[in-house]
């Protein structure tokens, strides 16, 4: 008589499909997650970080005399640090210094940090752009993977997609079915079963941040982002209506030219001044203009840029309801363009309030907590499904979930996959690819029939 293989049942097929998935995304993207919970739960805290490590710079003793005028302040600069002037931002807070920005002759430009009471150069720093200071700059970049160019972009884009799905099989993974497993606290006392109920019950309670963090993160990326982006202005949902419909425009993106400003005016081009020659106004009198038009504290006025460029300036604070960008003709002083966070379509209303919130910016110390127990919890559920994997490999083998009995992709799992190939290209991509491997090595690991 010959013995028959018992038939899977259909539930269990789909479990063992989804555990599959599960177990090759999170043993992939395992690294990037911890490198990107790390550097992402540091960045956090980024302002306070560069306030304390950098004092000496940073903060000042408020006086009763008032500042000093901002031509004042960018001369003493410029006599400190030869070259040409770029920005100038005014004090923060009446203990904090101003920032001048000044690209020096050997092509590099500088932050020199001035004391706004008495025009006192306090001393300087390699401009490191938002960051706002060169470590804060290295944890940046680490987090964007940007070192290795639009590689790492891509790379991050694809583990961002990659952390929703893994959240979502987990969920499914995690529904107890009547098994005694820990749910919504850790039932078992040691060993492997121990490390599962961490890494389930962790992940169900920090899913949705997870998601957001992911979700908030792809703006910037080279492939969801840019589709993104085109689809709010294909829409009307992004920028302002009858931007720029006024004003000639230049070929530079603003995003080249400020830096910060927000996402969804990053690759839109930069305004010109109405005349090409003649007396630019003096900074004294635009940066009034700013101060009557109520731009928050905080804000940053950049230079014109050639003949036709404009005085941009432009503020991302922890409250990004004030966020704002108001560029300004060189030579009459108009205002040019002035755009709030009100003024934004729906969508990029909806992007700038998502990455105000992703860098810990819009509620405070409790957003940064928040955000730093979700960034903790990442790299517990890393670490602790490194040590269950560990636990059950078997010796010389990679211990994945045992194959289907028969080569059969339940609807389920095959609905999912069309899903997050549409909703994530990159995922997608890297789903063909898990599956080529997966078929490989089924087609070696079936019995072969005389």
């Amino acid at each position: 008589m010959t013995q028959t293989t018992p038939i899977t049942p259909p539930s269990s097929g789909l479990y063992r499909a989804v555990w599959r998935w599960h177990f090759y995304a999170g043993l992939i993207v395992l690294p990037f997650i911890i490198l990107l919970a790390v550097t992402g739960g540091i960045y956090l805290f980024k302002d306070e970080i560069n306030t304390k490590a950098y004092a000496s710079l940073r903060v000042v003793e408020p006086l009763q005399t008032g500042f000093a005028a901002p031509s004042h302040i960018t001369a003493n600069a410029l006599d400190y640090h030869n070259g040409t002037l770029k920005a100038y931002m005014p004090a923060a807070a009446p203990d904090r210094a101003a920032e001048v920005k000044i690209l020096g002759e050997d092509g590099l430009k500088d932050t020199i940090f001035v004391n706004p009471y008495t025009a006192e150069v306090l001393g300087s720093q390699w401009d490191s752009g938002p960051s706002g200071s060169p470590v804060m700059w290295l944890v940046r970049k680490l987090h964007s993977l940007e070192y290795i160019g639009w590689i790492g972009n891509r790379i991050i884009e694809a583990v961002a997609g990659w952390m929703v799905l893994l959240v979502a099989t987990g969920v499914y993974l995690w529904w107890p079915r009547g098994k005694k497993l820990g749910v919504m606290k850790v039932k078992a006392s040691k060993g492997r079963p121990w490390w599962r109920d961490v890494h389930a019950v962790t992940g169900i309670y920090t899913a949705g941040f997870i998601v957001f963090l992911a979700m908030t993160g792809l703006p910037w990326s080279g492939v969801w982002g840019k589709q993104f982006y085109d689809l709010s202005y294909k829409t009307g949902l992004g920028m302002p209506d009858g931007y720029w419909s006024s004003y000639p425009v230049s070929t530079v993106p603003t995003g080249e030219v400020l830096d910060r400003t927000p996402w969804i005016l990053e690759h839109q081009p930069m305004p010109q001044s109405g005349a090409a020659s003649g007396i630019p106004a003096g900074l004294d009198q635009v940066v009034q203009t700013v101060e009557n038009l109520g731009v928050a504290a905080g804000y940053a006025l950049n230079m014109p840029s050639g003949p036709t460029g404009v005085f941009t300036a432009s503020v991302y604070p922890d409250d990004i309801s004030q966020e704002r960008v108001v560029h300004l003709d060189q030579y009459t002083g108009e205002v040019l363009f002035d755009m709030g966070l009100s003024d934004l379509g729906t969508l990029g209303w909806m992007a700038e309030w998502g990455v105000s919130i992703h860098m810990g910016q819009a509620f405070g110390l409790v957003n940064q907590i928040v955000l730093l127990l979700a960034c903790a919890a990442m790299v517990l559920m890393a670490v602790s499904a490194a040590v269950m994997w560990w636990k059950r490999r078997p010796s010389g083998r990679i211990g994945a979930p045992e194959y289907p009995q028969h080569l059969r992709i339940p609807r389920t799992v095959f609905a999912m996959a069309i899903v997050a190939g549409i909703l994530f290209p990159l995922v997608g991509l890297s789903m063909l690819v898990f599956a080529v491997i997966e078929l490989g090595l089924y087609l070696m690991a079936r019995p072969k029939h005389a």
